[in-house]
C-alpha cells in the first residue's frame, strides 16, 4: 500500500525537505533503514547522494514531519526493532501498551491492527514510558517535547497507569491545497470527522497557512498540544501562529475569550469543541469579526443539527409556529423546525475521507435539511496523482 501521505513522484526539494527531518540521512540509508519509507520512493532513496532527483509536476507535494524517532525512543527495545525492521512506519498510526496484553500497533489502510510480539505487557515496560514521557495532564494526556506526539494514559480505580496509547503526530504540508481557496474568503470554518481522521493535522496546516503565506495574525488555543506540539517553544508545523496552552481542559473556552481579549488575534483557531461554555465562547468571537477554525467529532452536518450543544455553531435550532397563508405557501406544517440565526461558522466541512470532503455553505445547507431536501454541496476529492477535484453543485445521496 503506498503511503496516504507522499505523493508517487516527489520533486528534488521535497526531497531535500525529507532529509532534514532525519528520513534519509547516511546512518539510515547505511543501516538499511530508509527502507520503512513509503514503497513509492523506496527505490530512489539512493539517487539523492547524486542529486539526480527531478520532477517536472506542477502538483504540490504532501511533505511529511513526524520524528517518530522520538516516540519510538519511550517503548521497549524489542517493540522498537519490530517497529523498525516492519517497514510500516509511515503508515504507524498509533501503538498501544495494556498491561497483561501484547502490545499493538495500530496502521492506516488494509494493514489494520496487528501484535507486536506474542509477550503480555509487563509493569516494568509501562513504568519506563511513564519516566520518559513525564506527567500527565488531568484530561490524562501527555506529550514528548519539541513533537507533535500524544501518549494518553488509562487508569485503574486506584489512579495507577494500566495502559497507554501512543499515537504519532504528523505534521503535512500541502493537505492544505483541499481548502486553499475558502481561506480567502476570511469566513470561520468547522471540520467534522471521527477520530483519526486528520482534522487536528488540516488545521495545524491551516495555521501555518494563514500565518506565514497570508501574513494572519493566528492565535491557536491549545488544550492537549496537539496542535503545537509539547513544551514552551511551538512546533515549527504551525509557521508564525502563537500558542496559547490551556491548563486544564475545562478552561479552554476562557482561554478562547482571552484569545481575543488580550492578543488582537484575527484568526482563533480551536480543536475539539464540545462542551456549551465553548459554543458559547465559538459565538462570541464570531460576534467580534474574528475568523474561527475549529474542529468537532462527527460525521456529517445533520449530527451537528441533532446535538443540542453543537446546534448553536450552525445558528441553533427552533420551533416556529406559521401563519396558515405561510404554511399553505412552503405545503407545510403550521409548525416546524427552522434555524434561530446566523452560523457561527459559515463554512462545515465533513471529512469523510482522509481524502475525500465534503463542503457545505452552511447556512443553506441546514435550511434546506430542514425542509426535507437534500443540500447542493461541493465534493472535494483527491485522485490518483494527488490533484484535487472540486465537483460543485452536487446532491449527495448519503
Amino acid at each position: 500500500m503506498a503511503c496516504p501521505y507522499l505523493v508517487s513522484s516527489l520533486s528534488f526539494n521535497s526531497f531535500n525537505k525529507l532529509q532534514t527531518n532525519h528520513y534519509f540521512n547516511n546512518d539510515m540509508q547505511q543501516n538499511g533503514l530508509c527502507q520503512y519509507i513509503c514503497p513509492k520512493i523506496r527505490g530512489l532513496c539512493s539517487s539523492l547522494s547524486n542529486n539526480s532527483v527531478s520532477c517536472n509536476t506542477k502538483n504540490t507535494d504532501l511533505v511529511l514531519d513526524d520524528d517518530i524517532h522520538a516516540l519510538l525512543q519511550i517503548l521497549p527495545l524489542d517493540l522498537q526493532d519490530r517497529l523498525y525492521n516492519d517497514g510500516k512506519l509511515a503508515q504507524l498510526v498509533e501503538v498501544i501498551l495494556d498491561l497483561g496484553r501484547p502490545p499493538q500497533a495500530c496502521y492506516f489502510g488494509d494493514s489494520g491492527r496487528q501484535n507486536l510480539r506474542d509477550t503480555e505487557v509487563s509493569p516494568k515496560e509501562l513504568e519506563y514510558a511513564q519516566n520518559a514521557i513525564g506527567e500527565f495532564g488531568l484530561d490524562n494526556r501527555a506529550g514528548i517535547a519539541a513533537t507533535l506526539h500524544r501518549i494518553s494514559a488509562i487508569r485503574s480505580r486506584s489512579g495507577e497507569v494500566i495502559g497507554l496509547t501512543c499515537r504519532v503526530g504528523r505534521a503535512v504540508r500541502g493537505q492544505i491545497d483541499m481548502v486553499r481557496d475558502l481561506l480567502d474568503y476570511g469566513e470561520s470554518i468547522l471540520f467534522l470527522g471521527r477520530p483519526g481522521i486528520g482534522k487536528t493535522t488540516v488545521v495545524r496546516e491551516i495555521a501555518r497557512v494563514l500565518s506565514e503565506e497570508l501574513r494572519k495574525r493566528v492565535v491557536i488555543v491549545d488544550t492537549s498540544n496537539e496542535i503545537g506540539g509539547c513544551g514552551d517553544i511551538p512546533h515549527p508545523a504551525i509557521g508564525a501562529a502563537r500558542l496559547l496552552q490551556v491548563a486544564e481542559p475545562s478552561m479552554q473556552h476562557q482561554v478562547m475569550v482571552e484569545a481575543v481579549e488580550n492578543h488582537m488575534p484575527e484568526v482563533i483557531i480551536v480543536d475539539e469543541i464540545g462542551t456549551e461554555d465553548e459554543v458559547h465562547a465559538c459565538r462570541t468571537i464570531s460576534e467580534r469579526g474574528v475568523m474561527l477554525v475549529g474542529t468537532a467529532h462527527g460525521q456529517q452536518i445533520e449530527n451537528v443539527m441533532k446535538n443540542p450543544t453543537l446546534c448553536h455553531l450552525i445558528g441553533g435550532l427552533a420551533n416556529v409556529t406559521l401563519s396558515d397563508e405561510e404554511a399553505r405557501r412552503r405545503k407545510s406544517k403550521k409548525t416546524n423546525l427552522e434555524r434561530k440565526g446566523p452560523a457561527t461558522f459559515p463554512f462545515l466541512i465533513e471529512m469523510r475521507e482522509r481524502h475525500s470532503w465534503v463542503v457545505h455553505r452552511t447556512e443553506r445547507s441546514v435550511d434546506v435539511l430542514l425542509r426535507q431536501k437534500k443540500p447542493l454541496v461541493e465534493v472535494r476529492t483527491r485522485d490518483e496523482h494527488f490533484r484535487v477535484q472540486i465537483e460543485r453543485w452536487k446532491t449527495l445521496d448519503d
